[in-house]
């Protein structure tokens, strides 16, 4: 419970640090590439010891963050390279691809891994997407 609690603390600030993140990141491609590599790996650790997954499932989460987080970022960076200044629609390209994580891990959690992830900040999540989404 605690981590779960840590987590839903932690969130808001992750969606900071990712608008943040997108209009200055790190000064060198390696930099950026290090620091994505971190995060992935904390968070598939993360998950496999929440969720109790199995070493297949492990897998499937590993390569769902590596396509999906660094297809975001080359978005991001796309973004950025253009000049766009609209915080706006940094937020709209992660919540788009954030979408796309939820279901991929919808399809291979079992329905008690799922609910758990759902009620660990998975739906809170998708719940601020909504939001954001619907003010735009």
């Amino acid at each position: 419970m605690k981590i779960c609690k840590i987590f839903l603390a932690a969130l808001p600030c992750l969606l900071l640090s990712v608008s943040v993140w997108a209009q200055n990141p790190p000064q060198t491609p390696e930099q950026r590439e290090k620091q994505m590599t971190e995060f992935i790996d904390k968070e598939v650790k993360r998950l496999t010891d929440m969720l109790e997954l199995e070493y297949w499932q492990e897998f499937y989460v590993d390569s769902t963050l590596n396509h999906d987080l660094r297809a975001r970022q080359a978005e991001l960076l796309d973004m950025q390279k253009a000049r766009v200044e609209n915080s706006d629609l940094y937020m709209a390209i992660s919540d788009k691809w954030m979408e796309k994580v939820d279901s991929s891990f919808r399809r291979f959690f079992t329905e008690e891994q799922w609910a758990k992830y759902w009620k660990n900040g998975g739906k809170r999540a998708s719940k601020e997407r909504e939001k954001r989404a619907s003010k735009r």
